[in-house]
């Protein structure tokens, strides 16, 4: 029997039994395996320390944030300065967006545009990401333009991008002096043209739980950082192995980018990662993109290098032409000089994973 559409949602089922060319089959749960996965707790960063007048307790948080970024590529962080009042009204805006009819998302120019979903690319369905975005530059969140009768978003949103913006180049500075390089050097090429504010949602998926609400993948920035809702769904490759990220109402997640890994020489882990479908609930996030200006030379700290200089104009038009004409992502091994290899690659997963359209910029 066939299920109702909500006519929010963007037509995922269909284009799901288009790949699977043939009839769709929804999830019956009594009918189903039940699959346990391992859950971790990322390392947990009390920020408050960044800012304590006792000099240990300061260099103690931040050799945790490198600490974290060099063995995980993935932590969380409380204290951080954004508060769960401006989270619960960027939330509740998010909401009101996403419950927005699906054609006036997909053809009214709402925040410049960038309204995707799904993977228009993926020739299977293992390469659909069940979800739709807003994939926002920084530039236009201030842009009154952009927001139609969505008024109330815009105030909302300036304030969420400017706290994520701060706390993103505060632990960015942490990480380059880590290595012995001033705080200012990625503030001086890191500006709002290319960081990106990216709105979620993941509707229930009734087919499967094995269809990914995003599918697998490293960013293509120097740091992100997620705000997510309690539904979970987030996993991250560690030690060979994918393991569920456990949701903390109080945390930020803050995850390390291609470009920082290359500029740290491998220091610091650009992760895989990818979030997994929910059969029964809706998921709700939202992401900061740490981005350089797309002329900056991205180049490692120190020598010698184990990738080739590049910009990230290069990096990013590579990405995409590696997608338009295979469907995957190769990223950073395509950068890498010749004799080289990453150091801190998971040699036994997959690198060349498929990246669909609401990704096409991180």
């Amino acid at each position: 029997m066939a299920k109702p559409m909500i006519d929010s949602e963007p037509p995922l089922l269909d284009h799901y039994g288009a790949l699977l060319g043939g009839s769709v089959q929804y999830y019956d749960e009594s009918q189903s395996r039940v699959m346990i996965m391992e859950e971790c707790q990322l390392p947990l960063i009390d920020l408050s320390g960044l800012s304590s007048d006792d000099e240990l307790v300061h260099q103690a948080c931040a050799a945790a944030i490198c600490r974290a970024s060099s063995e995980w590529g993935f932590f969380q962080v409380v204290n951080h300065g954004i508060s769960p009042r401006l989270v619960g009204k960027m939330r509740s805006e998010q909401v009101k967006l996403f419950q927005t009819p699906f054609e006036k998302k997909a053809t009214s120019g709402l925040l410049n545009n960038s309204y995707r979903w799904g993977s228009p690319r993926a020739t299977c369905p293992n390469q659909l990401s069940w979800s739709e975005a807003f994939h926002v530059p920084l530039t236009k969140v201030s842009d009154q333009t952009c927001y139609g009768e969505f008024t109330s978003l815009r105030e909302v949103m300036m304030e969420f991008a400017a706290a994520m913006s701060k706390l993103s180049r505060l632990l960015a500075g942490v990480l380059t002096d880590n290595l012995g390089h001033g705080k200012e050097v990625l503030a001086n090429i890191c500006d709002e043209s290319t960081c990106f504010l990216r709105l979620n949602h993941y509707p229930a998926c009734p087919v499967t739980p094995e269809i990914f609400g995003l599918v697998p993948h490293t960013d293509s920035d120097f740091l992100t950082i997620l705000c997510q809702d309690q539904v979970g769904g987030l996993q991250l490759m560690k030690d060979s192995k994918w393991v569920t990220v456990k949701p903390n109402p109080d945390a930020l997640i803050v995850n390390i980018g291609d470009l920082f890994q290359a500029w740290s020489n491998d220091v610091y882990k650009s992760v895989e990662h990818k979030v997994v479908s929910n059969t029964k609930m809706e998921r709700y996030s939202i992401a900061y993109f740490l981005c350089p200006s797309y002329d900056s030379s991205i180049g490692s700290f120190t020598e010698p290098s184990i990738y080739r200089k590049f910009t990230f104009r290069e990096y990013r038009d590579q990405v995409q032409e590696d997608v338009r004409k295979t469907g995957y992502k190769v990223g950073l091994p395509g950068f890498l000089l010749k004799g080289t290899e990453p150091l801190t690659r998971n040699k036994e997963s997959n690198n060349r994973v498929y990246i669909p359209s609401i990704t096409a910029n991180s």
